[in-house]
């Protein structure tokens, strides 16, 4: 799999980090709405472990765009360029992180509480089958079908095309990620982060808002936090906070 789309004309300085891990292409309609007026580079991660997509994106960035670059990081794209900013400061101008999950262990449980509470009785007990088969293609896509309901507080039509699902990729990356989390260092790598960084978070985003904002606030020297009402983890999915969501985004891309 190719593992980096470009959008627009250079210079390539903005760059859009998809979540997952292993959801690579769902960064594409931010990058087509963005392109009109800037280039846009949309790296998909294709290592199956941490140290390996962090420097498969430096490696990405560093052949095809013009540093230094604003990231704006999705979900666990946020996380990935996060641990990049921290790692090469002086290739990132500006970090965006968008519906991040938390930065700190205490805020982690919130997040399957919201989304359990959101399902039926039927949901609830597919979700936990479907949990311990996560290797699987078919029950790794099922599974995200059913969370991303989840998810959103007033869905626009979704059209999937493009995006690959690697349940290998996931496997292998988030356990790391999350043990990242759990010992302290995916938070105190901020203290390593020198450019500005802001937050842009749905207020119906079953990851907690308040699990990114009160940790990072505490060791960046430049942040900044932005709550969208009435959405929730995909902004530019959401018919009433896609505009706010663009509106903010496009400020920043300066």
């Amino acid at each position: 799999m190719k593992n980096i789309r470009s959008y627009g004309d250079p210079p390539f300085t903005v760059a859009l980090l998809h979540g997952g891990p292993g959801v690579s292409g769902e960064m594409a309609p931010v990058a087509q709405e963005l392109s009109a007026h800037r280039g846009i580079l949309e790296p998909l991660q294709t290592q199956d472990s941490l140290e390996g997509q962090v420097e498969e994106l430096r490696s990405a960035l560093d052949s095809h765009g013009d540093d230094p670059f604003i990231l704006v990081g999705y979900s666990w794209g946020a996380w990935l360029g996060f641990i990049l900013a921290a790692r090469h400061p002086s290739l990132i101008k500006k970090l965006i992180l968008v519906s991040s999950g938390p930065f700190e262990e205490k805020y982690a449980a919130q997040i399957q509480e919201n989304r359990m509470n959101r399902l039926s009785r039927e949901e609830r007990k597919e979700v936990q089958r479907l949990s311990k088969k996560m290797d699987d293609a078919e029950s790794f896509a099922r599974f995200g079908e059913i969370l991303a309901g989840t998810d959103f507080y007033d869905p626009l039509p979704m059209n999937p095309e493009g995006v690959e699902l690697r349940p290998d990729i996931y496997q292998g990356v988030w356990p790391e990620a999350k043990k990242l989390r759990k010992n302290g260092k995916l938070l105190k790598l901020g203290e390593r982060i020198q450019c500005p960084v802001l937050a842009i978070h749905g207020d119906h985003d079953p990851h907690p808002a308040e699990g990114v904002q009160r940790p990072l606030a505490k060791v960046l020297k430049d942040f900044r936090f932005i709550l969208l009402e009435k959405c929730g983890h995909t902004p530019w999915m959401e018919k009433q906070a896609r505009d706010d969501f663009f509106k903010a985004l496009t400020k920043e891309l300066v």
